[in-house]
C-alpha cells in the first residue's frame, strides 16, 4: 500500500491526508479520556501532574520540532504521536501489566499490550462510520501506531498483519522520531513532576553526566538549585539538548531521496533515528536512576498497588457478570470472547471511573 492509502474509501477534502488523520483521533472519545489517566502519578493526586493527555501532547510537539529538522513530514509524526497511547489502561503501565496477567491466566495467551490496542482503538473500537469500524486512517498512520516501538515482532502480530505491515522493515522516519519523542518527553516531564512531588532532588541524579551538564549550564545564568525557575529552566534545557543531539546524530543516517516518507527499511538494519552510542549510554543510565529512585518510591508503588487491585476486581467483575458491562460490550460478547471484550472496555476506563465503579461494584464508600 502507498502510505496515504486507506483501507475503505474516503472523499478527499481541503486537507492533506495526515491531517485528516490527526483530526479524527483528536475528535475521539478515546483521545478525550487521556486526560484522566496516569502518566506516573494517579490523576487526582493534583493538577499539576502530567496525565496521558499533557504526555501526548508533549510528545508531539518534540516530534514536529525533530521532524521538521529532519525534512519529514510534522503533520504525520504529530498524529502518530497523538495517537500513540491511546490504548494505555487506567493506572500507567502497572494497570496494563495486570490487565495483561488476567488474560493470560484465562488462557489467552496474547495477553495485553498497550501499542496494539492503540491499534485497535483506531482500527476497531473507536467507531464513527456506518459501513466499517475504525477511523479509517493512512496506512502510514496505521504502521506508525502499530509499529511505534522496536522490536515490532509479537507473538499475536502474525498473518494479515505481518503480511500488511511487514515486521520485518522499520516503520517510516517520522514513526521512529515519535519513539525518540517519547522517551525525551517522559523522562524531562517525569524529573520535572518528581521534584515538584518531593519524591526525588537533584542530588539523586547528579551522579548522570547528562544531568550534571544541564545543572551546570542552569546555574551558569544564575539560578541555584532547589528554585522553581532552576527546575523550569533545567527541564527545558534538558528537552533541547537531547533534541538537538538526536537530529545532529540523525541526520547522517537518515536514507536520501525526493522523500523519506513510508521508506522501507529492513529491521536487521541499524535504526536511522538514533543517539550516539555514548549520549544513549547516559540516557539508559539516567533511566535506571529514575527507575530505583522515582518509579519504584514506596508512595508511587503504594498508589500503583491500588490500581493494581482496582484493574483486578474489575476483571474478575466482569467477566463472571456481563450485565455489569454496558449494552454495547455485552453484545460483543456474543461474537467475541468474553475476556477480551471485557478487556477493551478496562483499558477504555479513565482512572477515576475505573475507581468509581470499583466501589460500585464491591459496595466501597
Amino acid at each position: 500500500m502507498h502510505c496515504t492509502d486507506r483501507f475503505h474509501p474516503s472523499i478527499p477534502d481541503f486537507r492533506d491526508p495526515f491531517a485528516r488523520d490527526r483530526d479524527r483521533v483528536i475528535h475521539t472519545s478515546s483521545f478525550r479520556r487521556l486526560e484522566y489517566k496516569t502518566q506516573v502519578f494517579i490523576n487526582h493526586e493534583g493538577d499539576y501532574f502530567r496525565t496521558r493527555l499533557t504526555h501526548s501532547l508533549e510528545v508531539s510537539q518534540i516530534a514536529r520540532a525533530i521532524t521538521n529538522a529532519l525534512g519529514g513530514h510534522e503533520t504525520l509524526a504529530e498524529t502518530i504521536a497523538l495517537a500513540h497511547d491511546l490504548g494505555h489502561t487506567p493506572f500507567g503501565h502497572v494497570g496494563g501489566d495486570t490487565l495483561d496477567a488476567c488474560l493470560k491466566a484465562d488462557g489467552n495467551r496474547n495477553g495485553f499490550e498497550h501499542n496494539f490496542q492503540s491499534f485497535r482503538v483506531v482500527t476497531k473500537l473507536e467507531k464513527r462510520y456506518a459501513p466499517f469500524d475504525g477511523l479509517n486512517l493512512t496506512f502510514a498512520t496505521l504502521e506508525g501506531i502499530l509499529k511505534h516501538s522496536y522490536p515490532y515482532r509479537k507473538p499475536f502480530l502474525t498473518g494479515w498483519y505481518d503480511e500488511t505491515f511487514g515486521l520485518d522493515s522499520h516503520p517510516s522516519i517520522e514513526a521512529m522520531i515519535v519513539d525518540h519523542a517519547d522517551e525525551i518527553a517522559y523522562i524531562s516531564h517525569d524529573i520535572d513532576d518528581g521534584i515538584q512531588f518531593g519524591l526525588i532532588s537533584f542530588d539523586d541524579i547528579l551522579e548522570n553526566e547528562l544531568v550534571w551538564h544541564i545543572d551546570e549550564m542552569v546555574r551558569d545564568e544564575g539560578l541555584e538549585r532547589g528554585t522553581k525557575l532552576h527546575r523550569y529552566r533545567f527541564v527545558g534545557m534538558l528537552i533541547s539538548h537531547l533534541v538537538t543531539e538526536l537530529i545532529r546524530s540523525s541526520r547522517d543516517h537518515i536514507p536520501t531521496g525526493d522523500t523519506i516518507l513510508c521508506r522501507s527499511i529492513p529491521a536487521s538494519e541499524p535504526l536511522p533515528i538514533r543517539f550516539e552510542p555514548r549520549f544513549a549510554t547516559e540516557i539508559k543510565k539516567l533511566k535506571k536512576i529514575l527507575f530505583e529512585k522515582l518509579y519504584r518510591h514506596e508512595r508511587i508503588v503504594s498508589k500503583m498497588h491500588a490500581g493494581k487491585e482496582c484493574i483486578k476486581k474489575l476483571y474478575e467483575a466482569f467477566t463472571s457478570d456481563i450485565n455489569l458491562l454496558p449494552y454495547d460490550y455485552k453484545v460483543r460478547t456474543e461474537d467475541e470472547k468474553r475476556e477480551r471484550v471485557v478487556a477493551d472496555f478496562i483499558a477504555g476506563m479513565s482512572d477515576r471511573y475505573a475507581l468509581m465503579r470499583y466501589r460500585e461494584i464491591y459496595g466501597l464508600e
